[in-house]
């Protein structure tokens, strides 16, 4: 028996892609494939720029690309893994034993994190894999994805029932939620939130019933700061994030340190920045340039004009990427294409408003330009899912 994946626009004319490049499918779309591309090259240079005054710290002045080299050799990666998965049927995830058996791997994955992980600046994130260290948050945004998208087609006649569309949801949601928050990983449980809501709303599921799944949502995730962030001196990892994003100066030799350093970077910039390489933030003023901070140098080498193309880079990404969502050949590829697209589009944002400190810093990476392995190979690989689907919409352009 054939599986029903849901239909996006019955009775419209399925048509070849006209741009791309050929697979088994149709053409992969090249458009959204250039934006990638554009973004990943651009990323490994700023990052190589951002992280070479801390790799020739840490290698005693023997070499500063060692983290560049690291992160070249993920990339290549996680092109590989882009490109080959873009050749493998989307549909093989809708399964239960793919989709609801990837979001128990993530569970056990936390939960390993939890009992058996690495200590970096106060958060438990990591867990070691042979050689390899590996972060479960984020193969678990891409397992919410593929979950949430498999049930809301099971079940879209009835997503618009509090009992079908909200309370299985919000369950599965908020295991996630807890085993995040014990790291704790606020901004993506944040992430995965808003990721999650967005396809429940897509989904079919009424205004109301998200409106009161939000204010749960809230409601639990400021107790749960509460009772996390209690400690013996008053202070706690999310109240000193939360001061110095009211006050960024308040203790700028102190807890304020990262926040300070990272506006003025942005400020030395100017409209044409100070010249590719040219930083001097990055000497050991900035910490994190190589990570979460990494578009701050971005600002300060490139300046304005180089950030707006940056933005306008992540743009692109978004609205090609709900192109393809609407063209997608089911509502499955639809909601995972949108799943994906607004992943990465949150999470730049977030992470352009953490280091100008439009929201307090929470710890989050920006797409293909942040130096780690993990998330830059989930980020390629989830790119090659929408790359997969592409091959088999209906693309007019």
């Amino acid at each position: 028996m054939a599986e029903n994946y849901g239909t996006v626009a019955s009775g419209r004319k399925q048509t070849k892609a006209r741009t791309g490049i050929r697979g088994r499918y149709g053409y992969m779309d090249f458009s959204f494939l250039l934006i990638i591309c554009t973004l990943l090259v651009i990323g490994i240079i700023m990052m190589f720029s951002a992280s070479y005054a801390w790799a020739l710290e840490e290698s005693g002045g023997e070499s500063g690309t060692g983290y560049a080299t690291k992160q070249m050799f993920m990339a290549s990666v996680g092109v590989v893994a882009m490109i080959v998965i873009s050749y493998i049927d989307y549909h093989k995830f809708f399964k239960p034993i793919a989709s609801i058996g990837l979001y128990v791997l993530c569970v056990v994955l936390l939960l390993a994190v939890l009992l058996k992980g690495i200590t970096e600046g106060g958060a438990t994130r990591w867990i070691v894999i042979g050689p390899l260290n590996f972060q479960p948050s984020e193969l678990t945004k891409f397992g919410m994805i593929i979950l949430f998208s498999y049930l809301i087609v099971k079940n879209y006649k009835n997503m618009d029932k509090f009992t079908v569309g909200i309370l299985p949801f919000g369950f599965l949601l908020g295991i996630v939620v807890v085993l995040l928050l014990l790291q704790p990983h606020l901004s993506c449980t944040i992430l995965i939130c808003l990721v999650s809501a967005c396809l429940m709303f897509v989904g079919g599921v009424r205004w109301k019933h998200i409106f009161i799944l939000f204010i749960v949502a809230v409601c639990a995730l400021l107790l749960g700061v509460y009772i996390l962030s209690r400690g013996d001196d008053g202070f706690t990892y999310f109240a000193t994030r939360i001061q110095s994003w009211l006050d960024p100066f308040s203790d700028e030799k102190g807890k304020t340190w990262q926040t300070c350093q990272s506006l003025i970077a942005i400020g030395s910039g100017g409209v044409f920045g100070l010249g590719l390489g040219e930083s001097r933030q990055k000497f050991l003023y900035l910490p994190e340039t190589k990570n979460d901070f990494v578009f701050a140098i971005v600002c300060e080498e490139l300046g304005f004009i180089g950030a707006v193309t940056i933005v306008l880079l992540f743009a692109l990404l978004v609205i090609r990427g709900f192109y393809i969502a609407s063209k997608a050949a089911d509502k499955f590829g639809m909601l995972i294409t949108i799943g994906v697209t607004v992943q990465v589009g949150i999470q730049a944002f977030f992470t352009i408003a953490v280091v100008s400190n439009l929201i307090p810093n929470t710890g989050i990476s920006l797409p293909f330009f942040s130096y780690g392995g993990t998330a830059l190979i989930m980020q390629l690989a989830e790119m090659g899912v929408v790359l997969n689907i592409s091959r088999q919409a209906s693309m007019d352009t």
